[in-house]
């Protein structure tokens, strides 16, 4: 059963805001409003008016949108980043807004708001980052005061600050975040309300598109009725509640603008001649600046459109895939960074210049490894759940997971599974040794382990997709650029690279966190699969080759 759009009607969008984009907002255009530190306000409500309506992917059936999945919003995101990540955060910041009252708003509440979503455009903001607390929700300082009447509570005070507020100056309606004497709870509060300010927006590094101001509460007073959910101190668990969304919406934004570097990077490296040849025939080039970044670009894809789909399965997805959405979001961002600074690379002076858009590309994916929780949080997400999962597993469930994917590799030869096994067996290893070792009382060893999970569990996903693709049952709105063969060639070559870094990473650390003597260093390497993984790095240039054809759509080589 296909949740939310049919692919028919999910490319019809996509192509409807390629469309817009092109007419309203060409590069020349975007380089402008980036010179300028503009945010098109109109623009990004003409976005959310009749003419495209991006904003009803969002919002459910009932009040008036499309209702569209998780798979959906991926594509969606990651089509928006590819025209501007600074229009895709406006657009993210009133899908954020609105997220408390989606999950945990009255029927009432839901009705009215939503729907003046739908129907008006209404921009949102989301107002829970605060100066001291940063991403700890928990720490937050703004303070809601009961108002009484009649010994009824007739509404609250609301009093703080808000900072690094995406749509802060420009909102209709913010979702605040404040402490009340039940706990952290959700209040709505309208633009123009007596006391609630935002200051001049901040000069970014980047996605200068996009409004980020701080917000001000000054004693604002609105009604009981604001209250999300109409009891207190459920604010936390309303935020938590949409991680595995969010952050996989974050995700797509660096495949968006990874892929709309990288592209430029390809497109210039068939027009400029080198010693006689383009530079897309010479490996020297696109094997180190184009191959591997359209690799690891496309390993976070497959965690992400896994994650999107298993969160479509659910009939109630809150809460749920928390951890996955921060492992497909420390995959896509990290990738989509890399592949926006090798596309600079690429492009050489070029590149260095603001007259070409990778140079701004690169400024505005930097952002996603920072927001809805920075790359460190997501490694310490990730560690911290795994650990507990190789815990009560006792150290067999990445060994289970390597099974899995051996006895994949025997049923569809060539999807990269037996390589992405030796990535999640060498996991499990340094777990284990982490933890007879006691090493995960450092923080910074959780760190690396949540960094290596990542990068294997990557690898296993883009196993799975490639073999899907090879048996002719990949997903129905699956990103269709690449063929089974390709998907296949990419999944071995991520793999090695997964499993050659998760292997010597391990060994770094668990040797440099004195996890281990000298004289335990040939067991160790020996349980990490040193022998076998190098072994297992065979056949990569011929596999570099392939992908590079496919991105350069040619059928045969001709390369330096």
């Amino acid at each position: 059963m296909t949740v939310g759009l049919d692919r028919a009607d999910l490319e019809l969008a996509l192509d409807s805001i390629r469309d817009f984009a092109k007419q309203h907002l060409p590069p020349e255009r975007i380089l402008e409003l980036d010179a300028n530190d503009e945010m098109p306000v109109e623009l990004v409500r003409q976005m959310c008016g009749p003419e495209l309506g991006a904003q009803l992917l969002f919002v459910p059936e009932e009040y008036g949108g499309m209702g569209g999945g998780a798979f959906d919003v991926y594509r969606t995101c990651e089509t928006l980043a590819e025209v501007d990540v600074g229009v895709a955060t406006a657009l993210l910041a009133t899908f954020l807004g609105s997220d408390p009252i989606r999950v945990g708003g009255t029927p009432e509440q839901k009705r009215e708001w939503l729907t003046k979503i739908a129907e008006d455009g209404a921009l949102m903001a989301y107002g829970a980052t605060e100066p001291e607390a940063g991403s700890d929700l928990a720490a937050l300082r703004t303070t809601a005061q009961p108002v009484f009447e009649d010994g009824t509570c007739v509404g609250y005070r609301l009093q703080g600050r808000k900072q690094w507020i995406s749509n802060g100056a420009v909102a209709d309606v913010a979702t605040i975040l404040a402490r009340a004497p039940g706990g952290p709870t959700w209040f709505v509060v309208e633009r123009g309300a007596k006391g609630f300010a935002h200051e001049r927006p901040e000069d970014k590094h980047g996605i200068r598109l996009s409004n980020t101001s701080a917000l001000i509460l000054d004693d604002v007073q609105v009604g009981a009725d604001r209250l999300v959910g109409g009891v207190e101190g459920r604010g936390l668990e309303q935020a938590v509640a949409v991680f595995g969304y969010t952050r996989l919406m974050v995700a797509a934004f660096g495949l968006g603008a990874g892929w709309a570097a990288l592209r430029r990077a390809i497109e210039y490296s068939t027009e400029r001649v080198q010693a006689g040849s383009p530079l897309s025939e010479k490996r020297g080039y696109t094997h180190k600046l184009i191959v591997p970044h359209a690799v690891r670009l496309e390993a976070a894809r497959a965690y992400v459109e896994e994650t999107a789909s298993a969160l479509d399965a659910l009939e109630s997805p809150e809460g749920c895939y928390i951890t996955e959405g921060a492992i497909a979001k420390f995959l896509a961002t990290e990738a989509g960074n890399r592949a926006a600074d090798a596309s600079i690379q690429a492009l050489g002076g070029y590149g260095y210049t603001r007259e070409y858009m990778v140079e701004k590309i690169r400024r505005d994916v930097r952002i996603t490894t920072i927001y809805e929780g920075t790359s460190e949080i997501m490694e310490m997400t990730v560690s911290r759940d795994r650990w507990q999962l190789h815990l009560k597993s006792r150290g067999q469930h990445y060994a289970e997971q390597a099974r899995g994917l051996r006895e994949l590799e025997r049923a569809t030869p060539g999807c990269g599974g037996a390589t992405a096994a030796l990535a999640l067996q060498a996991v499990g290893e340094a777990l284990e040794r982490a933890r007879s070792a006691r090493l995960t009382r450092n923080q910074h060893i959780l760190f690396r382990l949540g960094e290596m999970i990542c990068w294997a569990e990557g690898a296993g996903a883009a196993s799975r997709r490639a073999a899907r693709a090879l048996a002719g049952q990949q997903a129905e709105k699956s990103d269709p650029r690449f063929d089974a063969e390709t998907l296949a060639a990419i999944a071995r070559v991520y793999a090695r690279e997964a499993a050659l870094d998760v292997s010597t990473h391990a060994l770094r650390w668990i040797r440099g966190a004195d996890g281990i003597s000298d004289t335990e260093l040939p067991e160790l390497t020996y349980g990490l699969g040193f022998d076998a993984i190098q072994r297992a790095q065979a056949g990569l240039m011929t596999d570099m080759d392939r992908v590079a054809d496919a991105l350069y759509e040619r059928s045969h080589g001709g390369r330096a």
